[in-house]
This record gives C-alpha cells, structure tokens and sequence, in this order.
C-alpha cells in the first residue's frame, strides 16, 4: 500500500510537471509567434488551438463549454492583441512588454485561472472585464462603432456569467444578458467619446476610460448581488464603501485632463 501511494504521488508530480510545461509552453509559443511574424493571427491561431477541449464533447454541448470557458478566452486573445500592439514599437522597449505580458499570461494560466471559490472567480472576470477592454479600445479605434458595442456586449455578458454562475443563479441567463445591455451601451457611449491614458515604459499601450468604468461598475455591481444573496436584501453597509471608492475613481479620471491621449494616437 505505501508503495502504491509513492507512486500515485509520483504520477501526482508528474503530471503537475507537464501541466506548468505545457501552460509556460503557450505563453513562450505566443509570444514567440508575434514576435517572429509581427502580425497577431498566428498567435490566435495557437489560442484557437490550446482551447481544442472546448470542443471535445458532443456538438449539443458546444455552446455550453464555449460560454463556460469564454472568460479564459477572451483574457487569452486580449493577450495576443496587446502583445501585437506593444511590438509595433519596434524596439527594446516593446519586446520588453512583451515579455512582461507573456509572464502575467503565464500567471494567469498558472494561478489565476485554476481557481474555483468565488473570490477567485470574480478577480477572473474582473481581470478579463479590463484586460478585454483595454484590448478591444486599442485595436477597434477605426473599426464600426456596432462591431465596438458587439465586442463589449460579449465582454459584460460573459463576466457577468462567469460570476453569477458561481451563486447557481437561476436567472443566469437573463442577468447575464442584461449586464452585457449595459455594457454594451457604456461601449457606445464611450466609442464616441473614446479617451485614454498614456501609460510610462507601455510601448504605446494606452489606458482607456472604459476599462476602468465598466470594472468600477461591475466591482459594484458584484458587490451589491453577493450583499443581495447572503441577506436577502442589498445592505448599506456591503455596498457604500465601493460605491464611494468607484465614484471618487470615476470624478478624479474624468475631471483630470493630466497624461491624456486619444487612442490610435501616435
């Protein structure tokens, strides 16, 4: 029996071994990619790829994987697309942010992403709501506002799912739905009125408004309906200290003119 069990914790290792191997591997391979083509598609592609379980069931349950693991997804093409943005520069600067996004990936693939309480799970929508818009302000400043609005709808519903479905909400569906209206519509707003802020040693990442509103709204957000689930009523108490820290965020970034850029700006 202590033979078997030395095994076991052996095996145990084993696997732990190609588990960070592999997840290290991804980062290094994305990386690589961009860097060796300047162009973000093969690094989608390899994205694209190491999601291959999403897939690996029954085509009924397709959908359902895909929105269960969406979250992962978009912090990973988010990645890609930073990654891109910040090799447009051309020099030690960008290669250097470069690197430092391959190695918060790798934390995320890592540390981040296994986790399952529900903390966890919300820092994991919280970090996919900023990265996600910080990703899709940068790279959709000539795209159609419908396309914007589009891709911050996917961000807010799948955040919202991600999180609510760690309560086993039955109105799952629904609620999600309708964080994702509203996401959608500060993505219209603030498409036509897109601000951001320079960002030091950034290799031309900027910080847009967006992704700090849509995060400040839905760390509120998040905090009233866990006030709502354990209560039965949202509590003053659970929800004023975030509430006065987002507003006094949101007063401070949009009456502070300082280190402001537009996006796409050179």
């Amino acid at each position: 029996m202590e033979f078997l069990r030395v095994v076991k914790r052996r095996q145990s290792a084993f696997s732990e071994l190609i588990y960070i191997a592999l997840n290290v591997g991804l980062a290094v391979a994305i990386l690589a990619a961009i860097w060796a083509t300047g162009s973000p598609w093969l690094g989608l592609v390899i994205v694209l790829l190491s999601k291959w379980r999403v897939l690996a069931v029954r085509p009924r349950y397709w959908f359902t994987h895909l929105e269960a693991n969406i979250v992962d997804i978009v912090v990973s093409v988010s990645v890609v697309l930073l990654m891109y943005i910040a090799g447009q520069a051309e020099n030690l600067q960008g290669l250097i942010v470069q690197i430092v996004l391959a190695l918060l990936y790798t934390f995320w693939l890592l540390v981040v992403k296994p986790r399952g309480n529900r903390q966890a799970i919300a820092i994991q929508a919280g970090v996919a709501i900023f990265i996600g818009t910080l990703a899709l302000a940068s790279v959709s400043y000539e795209w159609p506002s419908s396309l914007f609005v589009l891709g911050m709808w996917v961000i807010g519903y799948t955040s919202a799912r991600h999180v609510l479905a760690s309560y086993s909400e039955e109105s799952l569906r629904f609620l999600s739905l309708a964080w994702g209206f509203i996401a959608a519509e500060i993505g219209w707003i603030t498409y036509h009125w897109t601000v951001a802020y320079t960002l030091p040693n950034a290799a031309g990442l900027k910080l847009p408004q967006v992704s700090l509103i849509l995060l400040g709204l839905s760390f509120v957000a998040e905090r009233a309906y866990n006030s709502y689930h354990r209560h039965g009523t949202i509590r003053r108490n659970d929800v004023l200290l975030p509430l006065l820290l987002v507003i006094g965020v949101l007063i401070i970034m949009l009456f502070t003119p300082f280190n402001q850029a537009a996006i796409g700006a050179i």
